[in-house]
């Protein structure tokens, strides 16, 4: 029979491999093309869909685990929505809405949840501790920064075309990173946690940096 409880984990695996192949699509094809945006929109609709079932799996049974995995995909998701939500502001005048300021609000939360869990199992010297630590910095350094920003309403030229890219780049990278932990079992646990961030996070920088160049050589 089947359980409302195993029905979701189903279909929150389905969505993170359509996630997956999605998100690789909308980083191949031409940035701003038809393909891109579809690609994009799958992408965000799969992963609202695989952090909302995470959720609904901690609150079906909420353990140890699934309280970290509910906080990941706040983290996850946060970083995708965010990067969508910043092609609503391209314009200076361009205001965050209540939604911006909710979704950043609560990622601080999720970062302090992590930072107190990575505090907790590093005095119990797990080394998993340190994968807590990671995620809970970056989530709370995010957090901070969007409320900032949000406050200041401060904003460069093609600001939100570098935050759409760094966030959405960032959310593949959590996505790249859920697909590891569960299938890359040859890898020392804290690697399989973060080398999609050890590799994800220099690989967007250096588009942002053809990024400007190439808006540089045409004068944008």
């Amino acid at each position: 029979m089947v359980t409302i409880e195993s029905a979701t984990l189903g279909a929150h695996i389905a969505a993170g491999f359509l996630a997956l192949f999605a998100g690789l699509g909308a980083i191949l094809t031409e940035k701003g093309g038809r393909r891109h945006r579809r690609f994009g929109r799958v992408y965000v609709g799969s992963m609202a869909f695989v952090s909302g079932s995470a959720l609904l799996l901690f609150a079906l049974a909420p353990t140890p685990d699934r309280q970290f995995l509910a906080l990941i995909a706040v983290f996850s998701f946060y970083f995708v929505f965010s990067g969508y939500r910043v092609l609503s502001r391209k314009r200076p005048a361009d205001e965050p809405a209540a939604l911006d300021w909710a979704a950043a609000g609560l990622l601080c939360l999720a970062g302090l949840g992590l930072l107190a869990m990575g505090g907790f199992e590093l005095r119990g010297e797990s080394s998993f501790g340190t994968v807590l630590v990671v995620f809970g910095a970056i989530s709370a350094v995010f957090g901070v920064r969007d409320l900032r920003e949000f406050r200041t309403g401060e904003s460069e030229p093609r600001a939100w075309f570098y935050e759409h890219l760094t966030r959405m780049g960032a959310g593949y990278i959590a996505t790249v990173t859920a697909f590891s932990t569960v299938n890359f079992l040859f890898l020392p646990t804290v690697l399989r946690w973060l080398w999609p961030t050890l590799v994800g996070t220099p690989a967007i920088f250096l588009a942002i940096r053809r990024y400007e160049k190439r808006f540089g050589a045409a004068g944008g």
